[in-house]
């Protein structure tokens, strides 16, 4: 077992789920191009790359640059937190639920922004206006969840570790 993870560099493991994706992403790509108009798909994943690419990777590293400019987190991230300890940041607790609500809003922004035709609520029997308010419920959700576990992650690191307190 040492010999295969000196050789490879993981367990065993790793390498049946690393052949496993392999082959789970084989398939999906000969289903995918198997289809009437493969083309169509392969412009897809190109367009998506590009848009990815040059519109919103730049889009949101300004955002991310800016947040943090106003949140005084710029630091480098090896750097230690006021405890002593690494990766102190809390700006990823906004990240996290800006990130999920954002993609959230990405997959359903027809649903959301009510941009659907009347035959949606034929087909599904779902009514289109519910949409909005349960992305803004889900959205104050993850803010509170993140919220939360910021002052769980404040609140331990406040309390002297051991040995470090007074003594029993």
């Amino acid at each position: 077992m040492n010999r295969f993870r000196a050789l490879y560099g993981a367990s065993p493991l790793h390498l049946l789920l690393v052949l496993c994706s392999f082959a789970l992403t084989g398939y999906a790509g000969v289903r995918l191009l198997g289809g009437a108009e493969p083309w169509k798909v392969v412009i897809w994943f190109v367009g998506a790359a590009f848009l990815h690419d040059l519109v919103l990777l730049p889009l949101y590293t300004v955002t991310d640059r800016a947040a943090q400019t106003v949140l005084g987190e710029r630091r480098e991230p090896a750097a230690a937190d006021e405890s002593g300890r690494a990766g102190g940041r809390w700006i990823n607790y906004v990240r996290v639920p800006v990130f999920l609500s954002g993609l959230l809003l990405l997959t359903y922004f027809p649903l959301i922004l009510g941009r659907v035709s009347r035959r949606y609520t034929l087909y599904s029997t779902l009514s289109a206006d519910v949409f909005l308010g349960r992305w803004l419920i889900i959205t104050a959700v993850l803010f509170a969840l993140s919220a939360v576990a910021l002052l769980i992650r404040m609140s331990r690191s406040r309390r002297p570790g051991p040995g470090t307190g007074a003594s029993p």
